[in-house]
């Protein structure tokens, strides 16, 4: 443990409500932290660096429960590292969201009738500024309820100067260096959002389709494509069968006719086509299809292109102007007509991809891009984890890493928005192509025109770690904060954002990673485990709660379910209950004032402690070696746990309990008690705080009489353990406990008087007759005192005079059916494990299930009889 350094007030008597009410106390004090620059991070400083970034929200953004989630993790973390002294860099910003933000705008355009195109490029963009001016960014007030303890001085945004600058200059390093190049290629294309989306951008769902078997050609020129797409048709230039399929090997070379058309089409021999699959022939659509793409370069077959970006049919004909669903009936309806269906198999339940941010239907379609040579970026990128360079936590998710930056295919970049980075590529009259960076002048004169395309946001997030400290300037803040000591996020963008920083970390810095670790976390789902969504109906806006059971116990809950890589399950009951730890806090500190608890002056030595300081200051050492150890292994919900126990378990429910009796003599040994007590709540609430803030700070602030705990010294373990005083008391706890027990058992009600006599000498209880009697509400002996009842516990004996208190009779009547009830559960469970025939058909983990069953049934068996013994003769 340490001692605190801080400016104390002078000695007063500390005063709390009686009750807490967060609403009362989190907004002021989230702000006094702010005003008063503890989350300001100084590139000047000696302290050792420790640096997070936030993940960027979205500038339409509001906080939903997975920030809220990631964001206590990410604040606990650093909240601890700044009490152990480091320079502490949280991060904030938000990304500019091209696809979403431009979808917003325009939607506002729209109720007032009117289109981006209405506008012109410059006007909307300055429009998309003015919204974001006015209603972006409200995420960032909700993180100041949440307690986020970022350095607001530096909130950048992906758009702003700085970070444009950091933008254009690695593009143009990127393309100088040929990673950047321009080409043809399939792409996702979304009719709504009309941009190219990425691979990741893609959301994949079981829809009702069709599949329709066609024939094309006539005669012993037949065959047979299923396909559940027929619109394509149209675009079809061959049709691939495998080389050594028996079937169709006349075929290979010859042309066939394409129904609905005045084309023919060939027949091409491809290894990628299975024979074993539907029939073995495959239409080519080389425009329109990824596979069918890398056929057709194989194969140098022509590409047709037969829907425009709203995926309206554009080939001339009787479907023309078609929407491409309304097509697909057309043309099956046509082949029908002309005997060319085979077969139909409606619904027809198939994977089809949809547009993450609209729903749209995807379009793969044939179109010119900006692409992203990834193979070197991506080598770098896995073997900094190989190296070790980069250490993914928990380690098991190391292999879907490799899984995904091994197999990376080129990143399309372009997107065909206005709301972005615009790419700094100029067009000349005659062909020419020149890449600007930041500090140079775009070519000028007739017919030079920049490249309309922006950047896919994910580009520009890809830099965070590096150019929200200023890079491509060598500044004091990128020397002091690069690489940041982690990366907290959530395993579902492994993908999208972590490795973009990784290639591009690794890239831009001369080889150094943009982080030493990747903590990653699950997702936030309802209480039984089903994705949150509005559309089911079990969306929460964590707002809600923390207005209802404040800050605190929100984070806790949140915390508390927080294994790495695994889903977190959360309901609103939980957070009622870390309401009530937090209350819990609350109520025990009051109690230690109320009772002399102080930290003034030195602990005194061990010789003149009871046993109960000794073992709680043991206990108190050990929990503050355990937080750590599992706080370095970021395991959030062990810490959490671990916390709760000790804080509940062993502080309020028995050492402020042991303590009452000690208060209650007063003199000497009451001051030590509230000495010792003192010291373990100072401990305890700064052990706490990184994970509910609030209520710790004030219950602290008004224990010690300093500034903030925020600022407070982390506590350490100072090594001090009493092995034979959390003997002493584990004995005491147990004797305690089995006697409450037998009081419940019998009936007694918790605060009804019983005469005892308690032999205690030569035992581990002897120093406690005060407490044992005290806790169980135990009265002296009198002069007509008759052992009815004798419990032997922890070596020692307490009798107890049950006359008068409890029916005997129909006592034993209760236990005996009770006892027999157990008997034949032990009997049945007996009887089934005896069974050969039963264990050997039976699962593992019903055998299981009959096991626990009978271990229960001896417990309750040992457990009855011994309160039938404890019972006076009838």
């Amino acid at each position: 443990m340490t001692e605190n350094t801080q400016q104390q007030n002078p000695a007063t008597t500390p005063e709390l409500p009686t009750q807490y009410t967060p609403a009362d106390v989190e907004g002021t004090l989230y702000e006094r932290w702010v005003d008063r620059g503890y989350f300001a991070a100084d590139a000047k400083s000696e302290k050792p660096p420790y640096t997070i970034v936030i993940p960027p929200p979205n500038v339409t953004g509001s906080l939903h429960l997975g920030h809220a989630f990631e964001h206590t993790l990410i604040d606990a973390l650093t909240r601890r590292k700044r009490m152990q002294g480091f320079e502490v860099l949280w991060q904030p910003g938000m990304d500019h969201a091209g696809i979403a933000t431009q979808n917003v705008v325009e939607r506002e355009l729209a109720k007032e009738g009117k289109s981006r195109h209405d506008l012109g490029r410059e006007e909307f963009i300055e429009r998309v500024w003015k919204w974001k001016g006015e209603s972006g960014g409200q995420i960032s007030g909700q993180m100041r309820r949440l307690g986020d303890g970022v350095d607001w001085s530096r909130e950048r945004f992906t758009m702003d100067e700085g970070l444009s600058q950091a933008v254009q200059t690695i593009f143009k390093k990127l393309y100088d260096d040929e990673l950047i190049y321009r080409a043809e290629r399939i792409i996702n294309w979304c009719p709504r959002c009309l941009t190219a989306i990425s691979d990741i951008e893609v959301e994949y769902q079981d829809d009702d389709g069709e599949l329709v078997s066609l024939k094309y050609g006539d005669g012993d020129e037949t065959v047979v494509v299923a396909t559940t797409r027929a619109e394509t048709m149209l675009g079809d230039t061959a049709i691939a069968v495998h080389p050594e399929d028996a079937r169709y090997k006349h075929l290979i070379g010859k042309l066939i006719k394409l129904p609905l058309t005045d084309r023919s089409i060939p027949v091409v021999a491809d290894e990628h086509v299975d024979p074993e699959f539907g029939t073995g022939c495959v239409k080519v659509t080389p425009a329109h299809d990824p596979n069918d793409f890398e056929i057709g370069q194989r194969h140098d077959l022509p590409a047709i292109t037969v829907m425009d970006e709203h995926a309206v049919i554009t080939v001339p004909g009787p479907f023309q102007g078609l929407d491409r669903l309304e097509a697909r009936s057309a043309i099956v309806g046509a082949m029908r007509a002309e005997g060319r269906v085979v077969a139909e198999k409606r619904p027809y339940t198939h994977s089809v991809g949809h547009c993450s941010r609209c729903k749209t239907t995807v379009e793969p379609r044939l179109s010119m891009q900006w692409w992203v040579k990834v193979g070197p970026l991506a080598k770098a990128a896995g073997d900094a984890v190989r190296d070790g360079k980069v250490t993914i936590h928990p380690q098991e998710m190391e292999k879907r890493y490799f899984d995904w930056v091994d197999n990376l295919n080129d990143w399309c970049i372009s997107r065909q928005l206005w709301w972005g980075h615009r790419i700094p590529v100029w067009h000349g009259p005659n062909g020419e192509v020149v890449c600007v960076g930041p500090d140079e002048q775009p070519p000028t004169g007739e017919g030079w025109k920049q490249d309309t395309d922006v950047l896919d946001t994910w580009f520009s997030s890809g830099l965070w770690p590096f150019s929200t400290l200023g890079w491509p300037e060598e500044t004091e803040s990128l020397a002091k904060f690069y690489p940041n000591s982690v990366l907290v996020t959530g395993y579902d963008i492994l993908f999208f954002w972590v490795a973009r920083m990784m290639m591009f970390g690794l890239y831009a810095m001369d080889g150094t990673p943009p982080f030493h670790t990747i903590a990653l976390h699950g997702m936030v789902r309802d209480q039984f485990g089903k994705k949150m969504s509005k559309s089911f109906g079990n969306a929460v806006n964590p707002l809600d709660w923390m207005d209802k059971y404040g800050s605190d116990a929100l984070r806790f809950t949140l915390a508390r379910g927080a294994n790495p890589g695994v889903d977190v399950p959360i309901g609103e009951d939980w957070v009622q209950g870390s309401r009530n730890f937090t209350n819990k806090i609350w109520n025990a500190t009051r109690f230690a004032l109320m009772n002399g608890a102080t930290v003034e002056g030195e602990l005194p030595p061990a010789e003149q402690l009871s046993a109960t300081d000794r073992w709680i200051l043991s206990r108190l050492n050990a929990t503050v070696a355990e937080v750590d150890a599992l706080y370095d292994d970021y395991q959030f919900a062990k810490v959490s746990d671990a916390l709760f126990h000790f804080a509940w378990d062993e502080v309020f429910d028995w050492y402020v309990e042991l303590s009452k009796t000690t208060f209650m003599g007063g003199g000497e040994a009451a001051k030590v008690s509230g000495r010792v007590l003192g010291e373990v709540l100072d401990v305890t609430l700064r052990l706490l705080h990184p994970v509910v803030p609030f209520v710790t700070e004030t219950l602290w602030t008004t224990l010690t009489g300093r500034e903030s705990v925020v600022i407070a010294e982390w506590p350490s373990d100072s090594g001090f353990r009493d092995a034979a005083a959390e003997q002493e008391i584990a004995a005491l706890q147990q004797a305690i406990t089995e006697v409450r027990r037998f009081r419940a058992d019998q009936g007694l009600q918790p605060g009804q008087k019983v005469p005892a006599r308690l032999t205690l000498e030569g035992t581990a209880l002897a120093a406690h007759e005060a407490a044992i009697r005290q806790l169980l509400r135990l009265q002296p002996e009198g002069d007509a005192f008759a052992a009815t009842a004798t419990l032997p516990v922890a070596g020692a004996t307490v009798a107890l005079d049950l006359s008068g208190t409890i029916d005997v009779a129909a006592e034993r009547k209760r236990l005996a059916k009770d006892l027999a009830a157990a008997e034949k559960e032990k009997a049945q469970a007996n009887a089934k494990l005896g069974n050969e025939a039963f264990l050997a058909k039976a699962p593992d983990h019903v055998v299981d299930k009959i096991r626990g069953r009978l271990a229960k049934a001896d417990e309750d068996i040992a457990r009855i009889e011994a309160q039938l013994a404890a019972l006076p003769a009838a």
